[in-house]
């Protein structure tokens, strides 16, 4: 049984995993030991790893393999990723931490495949909906927005990545046209990420305050999403609302391309803490809203899933080879 650093590292949290990989690919990885860090309390990715490792590991047993999930990618030994708080040489981790390989996986690339490990238990329905056969689809709003999918191809599954936080921004409503012309006054294209992530919670308050001529009062993403939750701030209230109204169209769009009939995940840092908010709004309505597909849809189960251990364990698969041969979730 072969034993893997794996992490999934992201603008605000780096999660840092021990992830045992069966030799007998009917087994799942297994998480052997997790934690989560506060990217802001680190100088770099390099003393996080030093410190898991030296509580989890000690000297012995050095790990000598390592799978990084990042939002970015690779260029020059520099790892690129716009919402990283430090910068990451792939050749100083090699030789600070002795790794004998060190993979770079993308962050939804990694919880795409993880979704194939997801138990019942592990999820909550956001659409309960029996599902079946056929691919399944990840997005999360969180420091960014990303995408991914888990598609059966001959007896196997592969990740297929996306970038679904770059497309357009379609609006649903009248109201949404009129933000998505305010937004678009300052920036030759606005793309779903410019709403639909924490800058872009941001974003959508600001210009709801402007169209409805309110102050805005709030300057973080988490106090808008607090006030929201707390009931005292119609403002804000009205923000979150579209925020999953706007959501849910985007899931909608991509369960359609992909005919995700094994289900929708939603991940990501935003949406465990609206969960109950998320339930009340509009998202299944406009999930829905799709025309000739509606029947389709209807059928499609969209859960919520906590990123976790989750991009941790699809880090260390991804990394040995892509997806192994278990039975789809039930």
């Amino acid at each position: 049984m072969q034993v893997i650093l794996a992490a999934d590292v992201g603008g605000t949290h780096a999660r840092i995993g021990l992830v045992a990989l069966h030799p007998d690919q009917a087994y799942a990885p297994a998480t052997l030991a997790y934690q989560s860090y506060r990217c802001a309390d680190w100088l770099g990715l390099a003393e996080i790893l030093e410190d898991f490792l030296g509580r989890q590991v000690g000297n012995q047993n050095p790990v000598v393999r390592c799978a990084l999930a990042v939002a970015g990618y690779v260029r020059n030994d520099e790892l690129v990723a716009e919402n990283l708080r430090w910068p990451v040489r792939v050749s100083e981790l090699h030789a600070r931490l002795r790794f004998e390989q060190l993979d770079i996986v993308n962050d939804f690339e990694a919880l795409a495949c993880a979704t194939q490990f997801v138990r019942r238990e592990d999820a909550f329905d956001v659409i309960a909906a029996l599902g079946g056969a056929g691919p399944t689809v990840v997005i999360g709003p969180g420091t960014g927005l990303g995408s991914a999918a888990l598609v059966p191809v001959d007896g196997h599954r592969i990740v297929v990545p996306g970038e679904a936080g770059h497309i357009a921004l379609a609006p649903g409503n009248e109201h949404e046209i009129e933000v998505l012309r305010l937004l678009g006054r300052n920036r030759p294209y606005v793309h779903t990420g410019h709403v639909l992530s924490g800058p872009g919670l941001l974003n959508l308050y600001r210009v709801l305050a402007e169209i409805d001529g309110i102050t805005p009062a709030l300057e973080e993403p988490a106090a808008i999403s607090a006030a929201a939750l707390r009931g005292d701030d119609p403002l804000a209230r009205e923000t979150l609302a579209m925020f999953c109204a706007l959501l849910g169209s985007l899931a909608g769009d991509l369960a359609v391309v992909f005919k995700a009939s094994a289900g929708v995940y939603l991940a990501g840092g935003i949406l465990p803490a609206i969960r109950d908010f998320l339930l009340a709004s509009d998202f299944r309505v406009r999930f829905l809203n799709k025309g000739l597909m509606r029947p389709f849809l209807a059928a499609v189960p969209v859960r919520l899933i906590e990123h976790g251990q989750l991009g941790v364990l699809g880090a260390a698969a991804l990394a040995e080879g892509g997806t192994r041969h278990v039975a789809p979730s039930a």
